[in-house]
This record gives C-alpha cells, sequence and structure tokens, in this order.
C-alpha cells in the first residue's frame, strides 16, 4: 500500500477523532472526579489547566496509538475501513511520531505540578500505549481502558492532595473500571461480527448473548461505586448528583434491556452524561 507522507488536516482531525467528542468527555469526567473530590473548594487553576490540557493530549494520542495498532485490522472491518491509517493517507511513522509528540506535550503540562504526579503520568502513559494491543491477547481490553482512563482521577488527586491515600481516588478508579466495561462492551457489540473474523478479542464476544445482562450489572456496579465516593466526600449536592446520575444510569439500561444489542452504540454514545450529572455535584458542591 502506498502511504503519503504526513496527511491532510482533515485527515489528522480524523485520526484525532476531534468530530466524535464522546471520547473527551469519557476521559474528562473521572479526570474531573478526582480534581473536584480532592479540593476543599475550587480546584486550582493551574491543576484545572494542566488536566484539562492533559484529557485533551492523551485521548487524541490513545486514539493515535490505537489506530497504529490497528492498522493491518480496520481495512477489514467496516466500521474502521476508512480511518487515515488504514485507508493509506497517513504514514504509520507519521502517526507515531504525533504520538511520541503529544505524549512528550502531556509530559510537559504534568511537570508544572509535582513529583508524585510526574510518577503517576508515567504508569497513565504506559497504560494508554499498552491498552490498543490487549486485543490481540485477553477478552478484557476493556478493563484496561477503563484502568487508563480511570487513572486521571487518581493522578487528579494527588496533585491537589499531594497523596493518593485516601480510598476516594481509588473507588473513583474502581467505578471508571466498570464503567468501560459496560459503555465498552455496548461500543463492542458493533463489531463482534467483524471481530470474529480477523481474530480480535473482546468482552462483548466473551459474553455472547449475555452481553446486555452484564453490561447493565457492570452500569450498576459502576454507580454504586461512585456513590460510595460520594458519600465518603460528603455534601448534599454531591449526593444529589449522584442520585441523578443513578436514575439516568438506570433509565439507559432499561432501555437498553427493552432495545437490545442494536441499542449498544447509543447506550454507549450516551453514557457519558451519567459522568457528567456526577462531577455537576461536585462543581456546585464546590461553588456554594
Amino acid at each position: 500500500m502506498q502511504y503519503t507522507p504526513v496527511g491532510s488536516f482533515s485527515d489528522w482531525c480524523q485520526l484525532l477523532r476531534i468530530d466524535r467528542p464522546v471520547g473527551y468527555w469519557l476521559l474528562l469526567w473521572p479526570t474531573l472526579w478526582g480534581l473536584l473530590a480532592a479540593a476543599p473548594g475550587l480546584p486550582s487553576l493551574k491543576n484545572t489547566l494542566v488536566f484539562v490540557g492533559g484529557v485533551l493530549l492523551m485521548r487524541s494520542a490513545g486514539c493515535v496509538i490505537n489506530d497504529f495498532a490497528d492498522r493491518e485490522f480496520d481495512p477489514h472491518v467496516e466500521r474502521t475501513r476508512d480511518r487515515p491509517i488504514a485507508a493509506g493517507r497517513i504514514a504509520p511513522g507519521a502517526a507515531l511520531i504525533g504520538f511520541l509528540l503529544m505524549l512528550l506535550l502531556a509530559l510537559l503540562l504534568v511537570l508544572q505540578v509535582s513529583l508524585l504526579v510526574v510518577k503517576l503520568a508515567v504508569v497513565g502513559a504506559f497504560l494508554a500505549a499498552c491498552y490498543p494491543f490487549l486485543k490481540r491477547y485477553t477478552h478484557f481490553p476493556q478493563a484496561w481502558l477503563g484502568m487508563a482512563f480511570g487513572w486521571g482521577a487518581v493522578m487528579a488527586w494527588a496533585a491537589e492532595r499531594g497523596d493518593i491515600a485516601s480510598p476516594i481516588p481509588w473507588l473513583l478508579f474502581a467505578a471508571n473500571i466498570c464503567w468501560s466495561l459496560s459503555y465498552d462492551t455496548a461500543y463492542a457489540l458493533a463489531d463482534r461480527d467483524d471481530d470474529l473474523n480477523i481474530g480480535v478479542k473482546s468482552t462483548a464476544i466473551w459474553l455472547g448473548d449475555k452481553a446486555v445482562p452484564a453490561i447493565v450489572l457492570l452500569a450498576v456496579i459502576f454507580v454504586a461505586l461512585l456513590g460510595a465516593a460520594a458519600f465518603s466526600s460528603g455534601g448534599f449536592w454531591v449526593g444529589l448528583g449522584w442520585w441523578l446520575a443513578l436514575m439516568l444510569q438506570l433509565i439507559l439500561c432499561g432501555r437498553l434491556m427493552r432495545c437490545g444489542e442494536g441499542w449498544g452504540f447509543t447506550f454507549f454514545l450516551q453514557s457519558h452524561y451519567v459522568g457528567a450529572l456526577f462531577a455537576a455535584g461536585f462543581i456546585i458542591q464546590a461553588m456554594l
């Protein structure tokens, strides 16, 4: 296949999934949970800018390394065959350079915080870089994605508090693993036939016809863990945010159970609103 050297601006926008912002939200909300839960009032402006910028860079970097890792698989999957690397519009080498540059920029951001956060960021970079390759070896890459996304909550807590001794960031981290297993399994339902044909693994394949009840169960465990973190943090508005998140999650689960696997992608797209409601409770609590 002939590769163009670097691709066009629109090709890079597609590679970074700028036109599909749901991934940014799914990484932003856990990071904000950690930041807002740790702050006795509003988090510092510096930490807020560092972590929001880090979310933008790391989600984009994750998309690039994902497409780089899947460049031999994506042409055989209907949903992904037009991605820039798979379609030959961006060379794998150019994509890898872009990935490394974004990691470098993210490192420069965390260097503004503390040595502890820098050390945690190294773990986060490892989690992000390894995730795309796991689908070759395990049916649970979604759990690793949850660790990569949830690590932002641990880092953000460390930035505000200077340690990670409290159970709250770890409750948020565990909650995000269950959340990712839930929404990303729903997402993977659409690719199950193609993934089986090319030998890629996923929880959607492993669970088979039990996928929908498993997604619902994981979603319920997710909000239960959020509840434990919320009530450990205290505050009326934090609790209210959790109750609203719980109600929305139950509504989404109910619709998935009624509509079946065909509604899985919509479940994925709407799941981030659950995280937004939970974050909103912390924001309102901090402002009052």
